[in-house]
């Protein structure tokens, strides 16, 4: 199989990481501090991730047209309020379909001069593509191949990231800055996806080992592969397209309507204009049959993503389905997410999941299993 590699690979491979395919790339997995151990760092000290596999796509105006102008156009494919974003701020959003489900969940960024997507790595042609056959004939768009990414994440993250960039320390949650450096030049923001206060970098490939052998000199550092970075969001509540969001899963169904913003939902201004606005609105209107929630096992067994959900212990019927698991360093326990039947949640019960040799009791909970550290 031939693997795309990020300009960190050997730098990794020198750290001692173990190297697995994921999304088409070759990528660490851990390091020799092992996963638990990168978990709890990142929650207590700081931990970087190399996201570099991850789409990075510029909109550019064009034909006299102005950033407002693609802000805009990009609302007919997005449920969020951009053209009121302030200039230097970023936004969670969802491609959505025409029957409310999620063909990607991205990050936003409304720039003086164009607009910044951070697309996931598996989705990033098909969401260029996408992008070019609805809004490309008013837009450019330029999918930059030159610029990786790092996620900077943790409790001392501003701290340390101070000392090489001293105006990052009173950016807030979503605050973006664009600064020029020994490392280049740098587009920082604040916001990550472990559930931490921190920041997401892109630079240019060509500086990106440059600047994470400086960061490895900060004694509070340590890379993290990505099981540590799957159970760190896991812990968080966070959705990972591909488990628990993709084409099937609504908005609603997935707890996401919070994305939605005010000005598109109806009975505002500018409500609907987007894929999936009749759909979502008549889920609103009329329940939905499953929905996204946490889930804890009662005991030390983890339980796996696909596993069945069942309401009895034998038998029974099934009821839901594991979408992520595994185990939460932080709370030292099992942790789960999946979809359920709206009515079991509505009842609450202990529910069962299918387990190696037998049903492991779970309750259902908030997807929150830590309290998410963002600095507002």
């Amino acid at each position: 199989m031939n693997l795309n590699k990020t300009p960190l690979n050997e730098f990794h491979k020198k750290l001692g990481a173990k190297m697995v395919p994921f999304a088409g790339f070759e990528m660490p997995v851990n390091y020799p501090l092992g996963t638990i151990k990168e978990h709890i760092h990142t929650r207590t000290d700081t931990g970087v991730f190399d996201v570099s596999h991850m789409g990075q796509i510029a909109i550019y105006p064009k034909d006299g047209e102005t950033v407002n102008d693609i802000a805009n156009h990009l609302e007919t494919l997005l449920p969020i309020d951009l053209v009121d974003l302030d200039y230097g701020r970023q936004k969670y959003a969802l491609f959505t379909t025409e029957s409310g489900g999620i063909i990607d969940d991205i990050m936003i960024t409304k720039k003086q001069d164009f607009i910044f997507l951070v697309v996931n790595a598996a989705n990033k042609q098909e969401d260029f593509d996408y992008l070019q056959s609805t809004i490309g004939s008013r837009c450019e768009i330029v999918e930059l191949a030159d610029r990786s990414l790092l996620a900077i994440q943790g409790p001392k993250a501003a701290t340390i990231l101070s000392q090489l960039l001293p105006e990052t320390y009173e950016m807030r949650f979503l605050d973006v800055m664009e600064l020029e450096s020994e490392f280049g030049n740098l587009w920082i923001s604040r916001s990550g996806y472990t559930g931490e206060d921190g920041f997401e970098i892109s630079l240019c490939s060509k500086k990106t080992a440059k600047f994470a052998e400086r960061l490895l000199t900060f004694k509070d550092i340590e890379f993290i592969g990505l099981a540590a970075r799957d159970t760190l969001r896991l812990e968080a509540g966070l959705c990972l397209h591909g488990n628990e969001i993709d084409k099937t899963t609504s908005v609603i169904e997935a707890g996401l309507w919070w994305s939605v913003s005010k000005a598109r939902r109806a009975g505002n201004i500018r409500q609907g204009g987007f894929p999936g606005y009749d759909s979502l609105n008549a889920q609103l209107r009329d329940g939905i049959d499953r929905m996204l929630v946490g889930l804890k096992p009662l005991g030390r067994m983890p339980i796996r993503g696909g596993n069945r959900i069942y309401n009895h212990e034998t038998d029974g019927d099934e009821v839901g389905q594991v979408t992520s698991g595994g185990y939460g360093a932080t709370i030292q326990g099992p942790i789960a997410m999946g979809y359920v039947n709206a009515e079991m949640v509505r009842k609450n019960p202990i529910l069962y999941c299918e387990g190696r040799k037998s049903r492991i009791p779970l309750n259902i909970q908030l997807r929150t299993f830590v309290r998410n550290k963002f600095k507002y």
